[in-house]
């Protein structure tokens, strides 16, 4: 039998092991181009071999709170103390934010 679980009790991990923050705390991450489509873009294209993706407010404020042990319902809380109303609605978007991180491999879920 299937077990029904709670997406907010989930646990993101990081999938992205280079990234910085700035002095106002913006996250830059450091994507690396890699396998055989990224070589040759990177050959007849002239595509870069690392991508640097930069990160909102709220994001840069989420992703070092992404560290394999805190689930999404206690980041959610951490959110909404750091930015109060801002936040609103605050787990639809987290959730949200948090799938689109995924989609693009920059995190997973234990």
């Amino acid at each position: 039998m299937k077990t029904k679980s709670n997406f907010l009790e989930k646990v993101p991990v990081r999938n992205v092991s280079e990234w910085t923050a700035d002095e106002k705390g913006i996250v830059t991450l450091n994507i690396h181009n890699k396998g055989l489509f990224n070589k040759i873009a990177q050959t007849l294209f002239k595509k870069p071999k690392i991508s640097y993706v930069h990160l909102d407010e709220m994001g840069s404020f989420i992703w070092p709170l992404i560290d394999g042990k805190i689930n999404i319902i206690n980041i959610g809380k951490a959110v909404e103390e750091h930015f109060g109303e801002k936040a609103n609605p605050l787990y639809e978007r987290l959730a949200k934010y948090l799938k689109i991180l995924e989609s693009y491999n920059f995190i997973k879920f234990v």
